[in-house]
Formats: structure tokens, sequence, C-alpha cells
């Protein structure tokens, strides 16, 4: 039986969320909140997520219990489940530092490469440079984490699919990985996996990766990668 209502776009903290309930074979009610027209601001969605972004969750199980924030969602849906997230202290503390990783930095950063990289008219330099370069600079952090381990935080967590969501769109912040051979092992593994598969195809499948001249979803989707 559907009891959680999930509220997104094909957006990286979209399917930070979408992923995780993939993941976690949690049958969910998808609501499309098409961010490109506004209506993530409407006072009915508001009410949802104060913030009026996406995702949200609202979980019929817990009396209609909304969830907003992409990380507070998959915490919420790990610790529901009991999966995805480690029971001892240690294991779980390794997988919040590196969401926090994710959603303190990670994010942020290619999301800021992201607007001056590929949608201001006005493109400055300094800007670009700034953006790309530290957004590089925590890709070389997530590869050294990556050498020795096969997953960020022990055993594959929502830590993995939270970084997962955003590097793997590193094209379109104009950062090559290149360089960064355990980054680039670790996304190969995570994208073939099933779940996230599924999980990167909601609402709709999107193709960030292609060269934009042969994306012919670019000019439409670009505004969505920083909702």
């Amino acid at each position: 039986m559907t009891n959680i209502d999930l509220y997104t776009w094909a957006t990286p903290n979209g399917w930070k969320a979408s992923a995780t309930l993939e993941e976690l074979d949690l049958p969910y009610s998808l609501k499309p909140i098409d961010i490109t027209t506004g209506i993530q601001k409407d006072p009915s969605y508001v009410a949802i997520n104060p913030n009026g972004r996406i995702p949200a969750i609202v979980d019929h199980d817990e009396d209609g219990l909304a969830v907003f924030e992409s990380g507070a969602i998959m915490v919420y849906l790990a610790e529901k489940t009991g999966r995805l997230m480690p029971t001892d202290v240690k294991g779980q503390s390794q997988v919040m530092q590196w969401l926090m990783f994710q959603m303190g930095g990670l994010g942020p950063m290619q999301g800021q490469a992201n607007v001056f990289h590929r949608y201001m008219d006005e493109k400055i330099p300094t800007a670009i440079d700034r953006y790309q370069n530290e957004t590089r600079r925590l890709y070389g952090v997530l590869d050294s984490r990556l050498a020795d381990n096969e997953f960020l935080a022990g055993e594959y967590s929502i830590a993995d699919i939270a970084n997962w969501s955003w590097a793997r769109i590193h094209n379109w912040a104009g950062v090559s990985i290149d360089e960064f051979e355990n980054l680039k092992r670790w996304l190969d593994q995570l994208e073939a996996r099933p779940a996230l598969i599924r999980g990167a195809a909601v609402p709709h499948a999107t193709n960030y990766n292609a060269p934009e001249e042969e994306s012919a979803a670019a000019e439409s989707t670009k505004k969505m990668v920083t909702a």
C-alpha cells in the first residue's frame, strides 16, 4: 500500500529522495513539482515544505508527517526502515559526516558552479573558477576516501546516494573527473545499481552528462539542477 507521497523534480536533491525510496523498496505516490513554473511557491505546497523547494515527503503512516530537506528525508527513511544506516554509533557518525559533506560542501559548491558556468548570461571568470575549483577539490576529497574504501562510510549507505546524486552530473558544472580514478570507479559502480537508475528517472529521465549540443533536453533542464 502506498503511504508516502513524494513531491519532487529532476534535480540532484530530488534524486536523493527518489533513489533512497527505490533502494529501500518503499512504495510511494509521485507528486511532480515542476519547478520551472514556480508551483513550488504555491501556499498549498509551502504548507508541506516551508522553504518552497523540492523534495518533500508526506508519510501517511505517521499521521501525515511532512518532511522537507533532502538530507532530512534520507535520514528519516533510513531510520524508519533500519536500512542504509549502520546501527552502531561509529557507523552512524561516519554516514552522517559524509552526508553533511554533501549537504554543506559538494551540493552548494557544485550548485554554484552550475549557476555561473551554465546559467548566467554574464560570464564571470573569477566566479566560475572559484566554484569549479572548489568542486574539483571536493571531488579530490571523495577520491581520496574511496582509494581505500569501497563506499564512503564503510557499507553502502545514504551517504553514497547523496554524494552520487551530485557527482554524477559533474559535466553539468564543467568539471572533469578524469584525474579521479577512485571516484570514477565508485560512480560507475553506483550507476549500475537498478534502484539508483530508477531513482534518477523520477519524475522523468534526463541526460545531464551528454554534450550540451547533443542533449535535446538541455535548455529545458538547466534551471532544474540547483533546485
